[in-house]
């Protein structure tokens, strides 16, 4: 499976939409440099499809690329789908390892205030950061194994 990085975002602090950004720089076993979820455990990066950004939009939702606070959004890799352990390559060096798919919703998170929804607990995929670098809008995205 291989796809695209079409959205790179970050905060520093947690629970709230991520700004979007050109480009990060990866830092192993601690996550984006510069945000509030990056750290010494198993959810240094969160990532979502694009494709399930856009459905959100569809059922009527005014969202972009940050708003449900995820670092990395693609196209073309089905994110829910990736047992937990598959490696991805992002760009040229950046490696990272799925660690958790889905997450617990926090009784109506800022981000489901504020949308009226948040996809992250039923789509998206956190991953610890094994090998980093800079990845910038654009990157392939490559599913090493599973």
């Amino acid at each position: 499976m291989e796809g695209t990085v079409v959205s790179i975002a970050v905060s520093d602090e947690k629970g709230v939409p991520k700004k979007p950004v050109d480009a990060v720089l990866l830092i192993a076993d601690y996550g984006i440099k510069g945000d509030a979820h990056a750290g010494k455990w198993h959810r240094q990066v969160s990532l979502l499809a694009a494709e399930d950004i856009n459905a959100a939009n569809e059922k009527g939702f005014a969202v972009t690329f940050g708003d449900f606070a995820e670092n990395i959004a693609t196209l073309g890799v089905d994110w829910p789908a990736l047992p937990v352990g598959t490696k991805v390559k992002i760009g040229p060096a950046a490696l990272l390892e799925i660690t958790q798919i889905g997450k617990k919703c926090h009784d109506k998170c800022a981000v489901h205030q504020r949308v009226g929804d948040c996809i992250m607990p039923r789509k998206g995929v956190f991953a610890k950061v094994l090998a980093g670098g800079t990845i910038r809008k654009q990157d392939p995205v490559k599913v090493l194994s599973d």
